[in-house]
């Protein structure tokens, strides 16, 4: 008879065994991920030739792929969890779960859009006007489905990059990806439509979804990540009030939540402390000063968990 003692060691054994398959973004998101990991807890190291990052958690383990790859081998199973675009994700049709959406690229929290782009001096001037034309992009597959849902058929083939210099010589459009727009203002290039707006998202594979110590494991890691990314622009601020202007200032304040007072050793005064966004604080900080508030101090933050 196996005693329940037993039972729980047996299980602790095997789930110390176990590793969680990470995979990584290469490219244009590795510098951002990492970042985030690091705000999340999560202490994240790789030299510059290689493909496995070593990471602080002795549970999980690294490898690191283009993004455009990720979702293919999450679906297949050869990572757990992965971090990629919504784009790849559609553009591979990969049967994965969508953990958590992470609104982060490598220039800001902004999304990234796919759009379809021409000279400026062109005659296509909507989606119609594609018919027949030669798109080139790197979303294939998307891009196809997406002018077949609009009753267009054009010529879409595969870019190797530097997409924005083929038109109007070597395609009529292109479909690209862009954060600014100023990359396709430089080589003189007008958005016809945007055609998809897309985020990173923390993405699992079904099977691994299904294993108790792994989900528990993915749902840590996407409560800290979205944790870190929620604190990306906000601040905290302390300050001493004094209990006659401590209304005044309430009423100021534009707070997740009610700030919290602690009392001090004067019976005057009290300290202050709120969360807020980042942007508020230049303006906010000298009309609390003018009424009263001292000892100000603005600080950062690394997650905010709601």
């Amino acid at each position: 008879m196996v005693t329940k003692s037993k039972k729980k060691s047996s299980q602790s054994v095997v789930a110390a065994s176990q590793k969680l398959k990470l995979g990584l973004p290469k490219g244009s998101l590795q510098e951002s991920t990492f970042k985030l990991f690091g705000k999340a807890g999560y202490r994240i190291q790789v030299s510059s030739r290689s493909y496995y990052p070593s990471i602080d958690d002795a549970d999980v383990e690294c490898i690191m792929v283009r993004a455009q790859e990720m979702a293919r081998y999450v679906d297949n199973g050869i990572f757990d969890v992965g971090l990629t675009g919504k784009d790849w994700i559609l553009e591979q049709n990969a049967d994965v779960v969508e953990v958590a959406e992470l609104r982060y690229a490598k220039g800001g929290l902004n999304p990234v859009r796919w759009v379809v782009a021409v000279p400026e001096d062109s005659p296509i001037k909507t989606i119609k006007d594609l018919k027949g034309k030669r798109i080139a992009t790197e979303l294939v597959g998307y891009t196809k489905r997406y002018l077949k849902s609009k009753g267009v058929t054009a010529d879409i083939e595969f870019s190797w990059g530097a997409t924005e210099v083929k038109p109007p010589q070597l395609a009529d459009a292109i479909v690209e990806l862009t954060e600014t727009g100023s990359s396709l203002k430089a080589n003189k290039l007008r958005i016809v439509e945007v055609m998809l707006e897309s985020t990173t998202r923390l993405i699992a594979n079904k099977k691994a979804w299904q294993d108790p110590w792994k989900r528990k494991k993915i749902e840590n890691m996407a409560m800290l990540l979205q944790g870190a990314l929620a604190a990306e622009e906000k601040v905290g601020l302390k300050m001493n009030v004094p209990k006659k202007a401590l209304k005044e200032i309430c009423g100021i304040l534009p707070a997740m939540h009610s700030p919290t007072i602690s009392h001090q050793t004067d019976p005057e005064w009290v300290s202050l402390e709120v969360m807020l966004d980042e942007k508020q604080a230049r303006s906010l900080i000298p009309r609390l000063k003018r009424r009263g508030a001292s000892g100000i101090i603005e600080y950062p933050l690394n997650k905010v968990i709601p």
